[in-house]
């Protein structure tokens, strides 16, 4: 029976990775589950799957969540509380449902630690990808991709020893795929988040509307299939039922499909090698009927170019990058800012950014990077 650990288990990730364990109870246990400041979902899912501990971010909310955890449960807090669970010797795999780029740190010390990591917080390896998997090769670690398109990716390559000639990254173009760049002033907060086929986070589905997750995607294939970032195409495909493509020098193409649902990826990612019944439905082609594909509008979507040059720039771009957007989402989300000025504000950081190319950036140099991008995205919309 494997042990998981689940970092982010209130969020959407964590929620689909639940429900895949509660159908898989008796190949897997959950032994840890964390949470940055929703306690009472928290307790909720401590009283029913009894881990051996839980974590909570928030410190000011530690006391309470110590008071009421159940019974033979310990309690730990913040960035400690997530690299002990990480690190624990009763973990098998840890579930990197976390958003942000603050759990480098936890990443690298589980993969030191030998633990499979499932893996669907993007924004670690925009970071610090080098760093990561350099780490992971070192250690033979595996790191299992959970987002959709790069599980499909991973799917395609097991078992292939020749490098792919072409990765596609395919994306549904976001609730704002048919509505002019025009219009983008005065989008709604709701219309934003409104995407059309999956159900996320908040911040992810400002990604989407921006498709800057697409230029994450490229710079999260770039280190997890070792390609360049000239081999890795983006294309629009509304129907989301293939969910990458991998070409091959032959001209051969294979392609991972099925329904739009995450629980696919994350049951393929505990289970990998192997394959066990699941919960998710089927395609049904009849109904599908046609699949389309489309190249995205760099000039409507920006975030694409301003990831792929980050990419390009290498050192600690991509922190940046990476940063600049999340705090600029942040702006947005809180009504500072009109969804449309996100992409300049990300372009004014890098363009400000003193980038350091002549070594790889070590994780100091990354954090300093991420600090700096914040801190110049804040008080430039303060001005």
């Amino acid at each position: 029976m494997k042990r998981i650990a689940i970092l982010g288990s209130t969020g959407s990730i964590g929620l689909n990775t639940l429900d895949v364990l509660s159908a898989l109870k008796d190949d897997f246990r959950v032994v840890a589950l964390t949470a940055e400041s929703n306690s009472g979902l928290l307790l909720k899912q401590a009283r029913k799957f009894r881990p051996k501990i839980i974590s909570i971010g928030e410190a000011n909310l530690f006391p309470g969540v110590k008071r009421s955890a159940p019974r033979g449960t310990k309690v730990v807090c913040g960035t400690d509380g997530l690299d002990e669970i990480a690190t624990a010797g009763y973990v098998d795999i840890v579930v990197f449902a976390v958003s942000g780029s603050s759990c480098v740190g936890t990443l690298l010390k589980a993969i030191e630690h030998g633990k499979r990591i499932a893996l669907a917080n993007k924004e670690s390896l925009v970071t610090a990808g080098s760093l990561i998997m350099k780490k992971a090769r070192a250690k033979k670690t595996d790191i299992i991709p959970i987002d959709s398109e790069h599980s499909a990716i991973f799917q395609c390559l097991d078992g292939k020893r020749d490098l792919p000639r072409k990765i596609y990254l395919t994306g549904s173009g976001g609730p704002l795929l048919d509505i002019p760049a025009s219009r983008f002033g005065s989008l709604s907060r709701a219309l934003v988040l409104n995407h059309p086929k999956w159900r996320m986070g908040q911040k992810i589905s400002v990604d989407s509307a921006t498709m800057m997750n697409k230029g994450l995607e490229i710079i999260e294939a770039r280190w997890l299939f070792d390609v360049d970032e000239k081999n890795v195409e983006v294309l629009i495909h509304p129907e989301t039922i293939i969910h990458s493509m991998v070409e091959f020098a032959d001209g051969a193409l294979l392609a991972q499909m099925g329904l739009p649902d995450m629980r696919v990826p994350i049951q393929y990612a505990l289970t990998y090698p192997s394959r066990s019944s699941g919960t998710a439905g089927r395609v049904d082609f009849d109904k599908v009927g046609s699949l389309t594909f489309r190249k995205p509008d760099r000039r409507k979507f920006p975030c694409l170019g301003l990831a792929r040059q980050a990419l390009i720039d290498g050192g600690t771009a991509p922190a940046v990058l990476n940063a600049a957007d999340e705090e600029a989402v942040r702006l947005f989300l809180d009504g500072s800012i009109k969804f449309s000025a996100i992409p300049h504000i990300i372009d004014r950081a890098l363009s400000r950014h003193k980038n350091k190319r002549e070594r790889e950036p070590s994780l100091t140099d990354i954090r300093c990077a991420d600090e700096w991008a914040r801190s110049e995205v804040r008080s430039s919309c303060c001005h």
